[in-house]
């Protein structure tokens, strides 16, 4: 889907750039071409200056979001979910973040869970991104403990884990 929505675009890198935005931050466009989180209004300006492209590419691109059925629909319905993650430092909590072979492959939430169930880790946030809106998904796990080497040794002898890190 991600490559779809992307081709829609593919003329404008510009307009690619703040369509990565949108997908990555979880930000709506309303139906009057507002960039939005829940009710809140994120000025146009803002946006272009945190991709470094000018305002009128943001307006143009919300246009056509709304003129295309298909990116209107995801658009108008794509919400935001808080993430402990840039927190973890400050709340003492711990990020694991795996990437794997095929992100695509089924069960892989289920296997890292399950290794971290077995060694009695408990999970305060799983954020699994998806393969169609990102290129290199990972899955990041919160928890408010460290992580014993016994737990590392068990998740990289998973078949499909790639990497590990952990913050």
């Amino acid at each position: 889907m991600f490559d779809e929505i992307m081709e829609k675009f593919e003329g404008s890198p510009s307009q690619q750039a703040v369509i990565r935005l949108l997908l990555e931050r979880g930000f709506s466009v309303n139906d009057d071409g507002r960039v939005v989180s829940g009710g809140i209004e994120i000025p146009n300006t803002g946006i272009a200056r945190e991709i470094d492209v000018d305002r009128r590419v943001v307006d143009s691109t919300t246009d056509v979001i709304l003129e295309d059925p298909e990116l209107r629909r995801i658009f108008q319905n794509i919400s935001q979910v808080p993430s402990l993650m840039d927190l973890a430092p400050v709340l003492d909590l711990t990020v694991l973040s795996v990437e794997v072979a095929d992100a695509e492959q089924k069960g892989i939430v289920a296997a890292v869970t399950g290794v971290l169930a077995e060694h009695d880790v408990s999970i305060r946030q799983t954020i699994s991104e998806d393969p169609e809106f990102t290129d290199e998904p990972r899955l990041h796990l919160v928890t408010d403990q460290e992580l014993p080497g016994d737990v590392i040794t068990d998740l990289r002898a998973l078949p499909f884990v790639r990497t590990l890190e952990i913050q």
